[in-house]
C-alpha cells in the first residue's frame, strides 16, 4: 500500500497512523508517478484537484484554466490528499468510505 500526500498534511498524518504498514510518498519531494497520476485523473476527474487549497487560491485565473495533469505536475500540493494505492485500486481522501474499504478505523 502506498499513500501519496504531504508530510505536513493533518489528514495524511491521520491516514498514516491508521495504516502503519503503508509506504509514504511526499508528493512535493518525490512526486506521484505519472502513470499513477493519469490513472487517478481518469478515475476521479476534477475531484483530484483541491480547489479549496491555499495553493489554488494563489494561482492566477489563467493558470487555473490549465490542464489538470499539468497543474498537478507544476504544483503537487494541489492534489487532494491522500491518494492511496492499495491492491491495484486507488482511493482519494480519508472519508469514512475509504477507511472502511481499507479496513482502517
Amino acid at each position: 500500500m502506498i499513500l501519496y500526500g504531504l508530510k505536513t498534511c493533518d489528514t495524511c498524518r491521520k491516514a498514516l497512523k491508521s495504516l502503519p504498514d503503508a509506504e509514504f510518498v511526499d508528493v512535493r519531494a518525490d512526486r506521484v508517478p505519472e502513470a499513477v497520476l493519469r490513472t487517478a485523473h481518469a478515475q476521479f476527474g476534477a475531484a483530484l484537484l483541491n480547489t479549496r487549497s491555499t495553493t489554488w487560491r494563489g494561482l492566477a485565473e489563467s493558470e487555473r484554466a490549465g490542464a489538470p495533469l499539468d497543474l498537478l505536475a507544476a504544483h503537487p500540493a494541489l492534489m487532494k490528499r491522500p491518494l492511496i494505492e492499495a491492491g491495484g485500486r486507488l482511493y482519494l481522501g480519508w472519508t469514512a468510505e475509504v477507511r472502511a474499504a481499507l479496513g482502517a478505523g
